[in-house]
């Protein structure tokens, strides 16, 4: 039974602790982590974790602390050539995908998951929030994550006892897939990627949306005023935002920033239908500017037919409790 592990030392500070106010998520917080997941994979009978290396050394810093009877008895790095840039998620996610991993770990925000779901489509994913505008990912006790993807990849529990099927979304350039977004595709009027963070309103003409509620942070919490769309059902939200607008929206779009935001129209998305992208400009994909688009290109954005598969910590467990995994009558070994 093997786990992947890729722990994004960039995430958590970006340009939105100036434009914003996101707090710093430290390093350190990050090997304590790591920390308390091989812990929970330890207990779930876990024994191998092969994980993505970095300039921080965050696993090998976890390990330093760590008692050897407390984690899994191997624990190695990927080997492989790295630029110190989102790519290195990418070729961590084929890599683990390769090697066997059952289920991969990620701590980072929305782009971190991203990049890891760009390298694998097919390995069921449990995402750490230690990033800033973080929908995707959850905010959930290290340990009893480590716990929970344990048990999914020992094959205590089938991945449909402990997951569900999120909604993504494509983006097609000249009529290939180039990219996806867990979360949200904003257009941007710009002619270059720059800081890369979304904040400034005006420049967007129209926004995608694989998920969208209310009490979100984010681009996606503009669509949240409007209708819920949830994470597996099938249905996105389509905003135009350039034009008279019919209403005007307001919403927390990063951590202490509120925007206002004129909706000229909305339309649902279902899952294969494509809208196209109606000008040139930059794609921001889960809040980031990534692609640019040139004049020449013709682009559009559909909800894919095929998601991802994401680990579910409290059906997981809820799961476990219900087979008894981690209580038996006294005398019965667990």
């Amino acid at each position: 039974m093997k786990v992947g592990l890729i722990a994004n030392p960039a995430s958590g500070k970006d340009i939105r602790r100036i434009v914003a106010h996101g707090s710093v998520f430290d390093n350190q917080e990050k090997v304590r982590m790591v920390r308390r997941i091989l812990t929970g994979l330890r207990e779930a009978g876990v024994d191998e974790v092969l994980f993505m290396p970095d300039s921080y050394a965050i696993v090998e810093r976890a390990l330093l602390d760590l008692p050897a009877d407390r984690r899994p008895s191997s624990i190695e790095p990927l080997v492989y050539w790295q630029h110190n840039t989102q790519e290195d998620t990418v070729r961590a996610a084929e890599l683990l995908e390769e090697a066997g991993a059952a289920v991969m770990i990620v701590l980072g925000g929305d782009g971190t998951a991203r990049a890891a779901c760009r390298g694998s489509r097919n390995l069921p994913i449990l995402a750490l929030s230690t990033g800033t505008n973080n929908v995707f990912p959850v905010m959930t006790e290290a340990t009893v994550a480590g716990l929970a993807a344990g048990i999914l990849a020992s094959g205590a529990l089938s991945m449909d006892e402990g997951c569900y099927e999120a909604d993504i979304l494509e983006i097609l350039v000249n009529d290939e897939v180039r990219d996806l977004a867990l979360v949200d595709v904003a257009v941007a009027r710009e002619a270059f990627v720059g800081s890369r963070a979304v904040w400034d309103m005006e420049r967007i003409s129209a926004l995608f949306l694989a998920r969208c509620k209310a009490d979100s942070i984010g681009l996606s919490a503009i669509g949240g005023q409007i209708v819920h769309c949830a994470p597996a059902s099938g249905t996105g939200l389509a905003l135009n935002l350039q034009g008279q607008a019919q209403r005007t929206v307001r919403a927390a779009i990063a951590p202490g920033l509120f925007v206002s935001a004129g909706i000229v129209s909305h339309s649902i998305m279902h899952k294969g239908e494509t809208f196209a992208v109606e000008q040139s400009g930059v794609l921001a994909l889960d809040g980031e500017r990534d692609l640019v688009l040139h004049k020449k290109d013709t682009a559009c954005v559909r909800l894919a037919l095929r998601g991802v598969q994401v680990v579910d910590v409290p059906k997981t467990l809820e799961a476990a409790r219900t087979k008894g995994l981690f209580a038996r009558p006294i005398g019965q070994a667990l």
